[in-house]
């Protein structure tokens, strides 16, 4: 086995600090200027690209090798997120049955700097054979895929922000940018809107943020409602309800129509002033009349903005009519963030028994 020569970490030639920065510094400048000069020189092709994959049937399927094919994943999928079927096509597995994905009506979308990358020009035969227009992002029209793509958006020669000026780093960065704007811009054209990106995105916190609030909350099956001629005592005692209970009682008329809250803070109030004969009022004297609400069909997060700027703990959710349907709970949101992770208790051992009586034993309380 042949031994692997390590330079020890003392003798190794390495920057200070302040150059490590700076270095860090310098190759995201590179690419800024790349990204900046590529914005201007957009022009009347990127419009073109546009309405070439406005006018997909089908999907977008997105192409290239190496790093522009790790980048090409992430464009594909920024694609679909947006309304736009796309996905990633890995050009060598393509001439083993992968071609199979492409249909009639999609569009291939290439990427690679050169434009002669040997397993992406493998493809420009199969794809002329199959009539799939391919929309290019290269560093040149003159290129082979340049030449062959029915549209082409130019990088130009990029110099990479290696040291050495190999690993594709502005290129791919040029790259990424560019698939950017063509998903978004798309998305915006097809008037693209929150509640389309949140059906897309159910799971998470982007999914928790864009859910509705009838999604999250409480249904009205499983909160605490009660007539407001009712006694306090009178719905301490009739509105438990299993697992952890609700820290607020909605209150409706007859036709369901949300009057008033009565909160456990409420409570906390009575008891300090040692009222306990309020407790046998109708607690329409103690509700707070005319709550703050959020009607069924908003955001969760407009449901938690207001919890956090009004520092609620309970927030009722209402229909058109003002009819209660629901309740948001502060407790529920914060256990969805930090989802519901158990923490094993760890057993302690058994104490010795203890005899009280004789004959029994009875072993210590842990």
């Amino acid at each position: 086995m042949n031994a692997v020569l390590r330079t020890p970490a003392s003798e190794a030639n390495s920057l200070p600090k302040p150059q490590r920065i700076a270095a860090a510094r310098e190759v995201m400048r590179l690419e800024a200027i790349a990204l900046w000069k590529l914005s201007q020189q957009l022009g009347d092709e990127f419009a073109t690209a546009i309405e070439l994959l406005e006018s997909c049937q089908g999907s977008v399927i997105v192409t290239g090798m190496g790093k522009a094919g790790l980048i090409g994943q992430k464009i594909a999928a920024t694609l679909a997120s947006t309304g736009q079927p796309s996905h990633f096509l890995h050009p060598a597995e393509a001439f083993h049955g992968d071609l199979g994905r492409i249909s009639r009506g999609d569009v291939v979308l290439m990427l690679t700097q050169s434009g002669e990358t040997g397993e992406v020009i493998q493809l420009l035969p199969s794809l002329r054979e199959f009539g799939t227009p391919i929309l290019a992002i290269t560093a040149s029209t003159q290129s082979t895929v340049g030449r062959a793509a029915k549209v082409v958006l130019p990088l130009g020669q990029l110099d990479e922000a290696c040291s050495l000026g190999l690993a594709p780093s502005t290129s791919t960065t040029a790259m990424l940018a560019v698939g950017d704007a063509l998903a978004l811009v798309l998305s915006s054209i097809r008037g693209f809107r929150a509640e389309d990106f949140a059906r897309f995105h159910p799971g998470g916190a982007l999914g928790r943020k864009l859910a509705l609030v009838e999604d999250e909350m409480r249904p009205l099956a499983q909160c605490r409602v009660a007539k407001a001629t009712q006694t306090v005592r009178e719905i301490l005692v009739a509105t438990g309800k299993p697992g952890r209970r609700t820290g607020a009682v909605m209150l409706v008329d007859d036709d369901g129509l949300l009057e008033g809250l009565f909160t456990d803070s409420d409570l906390a109030r009575l008891l300090e002033q040692c009222d306990l004969q309020a407790l046998d009022h109708p607690v329409s004297e103690y509700m707070v009349r005319k709550p703050t609400t959020i009607h069924a069909g908003a955001r969760m997060s407009e449901a938690v903005t207001v919890l956090a700027n009004r520092k609620f703990s309970e927030l009722p959710v209402v229909d058109e009519a003002g009819k209660a349907v629901g309740l948001v709970d502060v407790t529920d949101v914060v256990a969805r963030e930090v989802g519901d992770i158990e923490t094993p208790v760890p057993k302690r051992p058994a104490k010795p028994a203890v005899r009280i009586f004789p004959g029994e034993d009875v072993f210590a309380a842990g």
